[in-house]
């Protein structure tokens, strides 16, 4: 069957931008004022609602049915992805999206994440072709040349050419500063040529594009070991001529990878220059001229950064189409009889309590960290466009922390959180004739893209809690402890709030521990718990944003009444963060105790004692 679009309507998404956060100062800002309102953004949303169903659904069909392949050399993608894909960028749902034309008309981020979050729940095996390439075009149009840009944006931007990332190698995963791809000064200034082999280069090859424009982090002959002697590459699949004529660039594709979902999603192995033959365009400095340092990984970041939150976005697309299909199903599954009524009728399963904390769960987890991440893109809105500095580093600052917990608490949690779902289905939900099957399947990759949830989270520990002494982070939960005591006294969330004030104490004890442990010269305590650590902060904050929206949703409640048409979304609402702040916020807490106690026996276990 396969993983069936199950979102009914974009009620929450609207309830984000057109009451919930202020985007009418998004919407006013030079580029958008002319083609945005608040109060029409369904107007935008919902068209992708119904392409996703009548038109990028059915290509996710296709692609259970006869997943990409690898034939005598060539690739082989699903039917319809190629086509797909086209019309997404023609129609300017994809790379043309990051034009830097003042007259072009672009989406806002937060917009174009929305409908990115529709798209990637109805094909999340589409999702990472566009992405890709919008990033890789980005590095282009930020670092490269007037004649680069040329060359390479618009065939991009209009789906005649796809990009990807080529960083990891065999020998070099997470540690890119143990890449061993090299490149070579040629008599032609800004042209090297290439050698190098990569793995898991998502996109790295298909038989739909007439191009595929690899972004290639290798170090020159002659430059510095280590992270600061990489440099970036454009380097095509075909070596494009000056007259724009094609020719081959000794890119070869040796093998694609059998994974366990994303089965659309080419992953393959490549190798580049193995007859001496491929060239690439340096990106920014030559290290021969700059004291053997490039500055390949900075450029890589900027595209890695925002990645990294494309790819919590599509763990979250993941996760909602879960629990929407989960609710679908018990809606209509028929069994058993309800606990204070044993001897009246067989009931839909929805109606059994432990189902129907099932479903709250997902639901309050959902929309917590739908709040996190709109915010945090809201953010990149702001910083891109709003002419005070003041706010664009403000809106910076929030980047900074949010991203890690964008990226890494959203696809830890949608992995165990679909099981959940998949465990409303009883035995039905282990059978691929249902589709939460191939979503826990599609869902695990996000976790380990773009650096591991171990990466994000050493990120967070070892560099946001630092930046600028520290004043950053500090200001970030001073957000929440003003959102506290602004709020305190709140009879409709008494409770809520006194949860996320001592929540807010505990991460202050957390912090303090952390802080006495590197003290005491015990920098191994920070690995230990570094995750656990992200996941608490990321409790924290998503709790005190799904909070602030129930404050909206029971005032709304109060103005428009229980018999109002709108009345069931806003006690939804309401009831997700009372589940959140009670459920979920008090592992902040708990992990508290955790840190201070300072547990070590994953350090002490003797690695041996793996082995019984």
């Amino acid at each position: 069957m396969g993983a069936n679009f199950a979102y009914k309507n974009t009620r929450d998404l609207q309830f984000i931008l057109q009451e919930w956060l202020p985007s009418e100062e998004i919407f006013n800002y030079d580029q958008f004022k002319d083609y945005y309102a608040k109060e029409e953004i369904g107007l935008i949303l919902d068209p992708i609602l119904k392409l996703c169903k009548q038109v990028v659904e059915p290509v996710a069909e296709e692609v259970i049915k006869n997943p990409a392949k690898f034939e005598n050399g060539k690739v082989i993608s699903p039917t319809g992805m190629g086509e797909l894909f086209k019309r997404l960028q023609q129609e300017g749902w994809g790379t043309s999206n990051i034009s830097e034309d003042e007259d072009a008309m672009v989406l806002p981020h937060i917009l174009y994440a929305m409908i990115w979050e529709l798209i990637g729940a109805a094909n999340p095996s589409l999702t990472p072709y566009i992405e890709l390439t919008d990033g890789s075009a980005n590095l282009i149009q930020t670092f490269g040349d007037e004649k680069l840009k040329k060359m390479f944006l618009a065939k991009m931007m209009d789906g005649s050419w796809s990009g990807t990332m080529c960083l990891t190698e065999p020998g070099a995963g997470s540690d890119v500063g143990d890449i061993t791809s090299k490149a070579y000064a040629t008599a032609d200034p800004g042209i090297f040529k290439i050698k190098g082999s990569k793995i898991f280069i998502t996109g790295g090859d298909n038989d739909f594009t007439e191009n595929i424009i690899h972004l290639f982090l290798g170090r020159v002959e002659g430059a510095r070991p280590g992270t600061a002697g990489i440099s970036l590459f454009i380097v095509p699949k075909y070596w494009v001529n000056e007259d724009g004529s094609l020719e081959d660039n000794d890119v070869q594709t040796t093998g694609i990878e059998h994974k366990m979902g994303l089965l659309g999603s080419i992953t393959a192995s490549l190798t580049f220059g193995e007859n001496n033959g491929c060239r690439g365009w340096l990106l920014g400095v030559n290290p021969l001229e700059n004291e053997g340092k490039g500055n390949g990984m900075a450029q890589m970041f900027q595209m890695m950064n925002l990645a990294r939150l494309e790819t919590g976005l599509s763990a979250l697309s993941s996760l909602c189409n879960a629990f929407y299909n989960a609710r679908d199903y018990c809606q209509e599954r028929i069994q058993g009889r309800l606990a204070a009524d044993p001897k009246g009728d067989r009931v839909a399963i929805i109606r059994h309590e432990d189902i129907k904390r099932t479903l709250l769960m997902g639901k309050a987890h959902m929309e917590a960290i739908r709040a996190m991440m709109y915010k945090t893109f809201f953010a990149f809105d702001v910083r891109h466009r709003d002419p005070d500095p003041e706010i664009r580093k403000k809106a910076s600052e929030l980047i900074e922390v949010a991203t890690p917990l964008c990226k890494a608490y959203t696809s830890d949690e949608a992995w165990w959180l679909i099981g959940e779902a998949l465990q409303t289905y009883g035995g039905y939900g282990y059978m691929n004739e249902y589709p939460i099957s191939q979503i826990a399947r599609d869902v695990k990759i996000y976790s380990i893209w773009e650096g591991t949830n171990f990466i994000q989270s050493m990120d967070l520990v070892g560099r946001k809690w630092s930046l600028e002494k520290g004043e950053v982070f500090a200001r970030f939960l001073q957000s929440i402890r003003e959102f506290c005591v602004s709020n305190q006294s709140n009879q409709d969330f008494r409770g809520e709030f006194e949860i996320l004030r001592q929540a807010l104490e505990a991460y202050g004890e957390i912090q303090a521990a952390m802080q006495a442990y590197k003290s005491e010269n015990r920098p191994e305590m920070i690995p230990l718990y570094s995750r656990r650590i992200l996941t608490a902060t990321a409790q924290l904050y998503a709790g005190s944003l799904i909070l602030d929206q129930a404050l909206l949703a029971e005032k709304r409640i109060k103005e428009l009444g229980r018999d109002h048409y709108d009345y069931a979304f806003y006690a939804g609402k309401v009831a997700a963060a009372k589940y959140y702040l009670g459920n979920v916020v008090p592992n902040v807490m708990t992990m508290a105790n955790i840190i201070k106690n300072g547990d070590t026996s994953a350090i002490d276990i003797p690695v041996e004692a793996f082995d019984y």
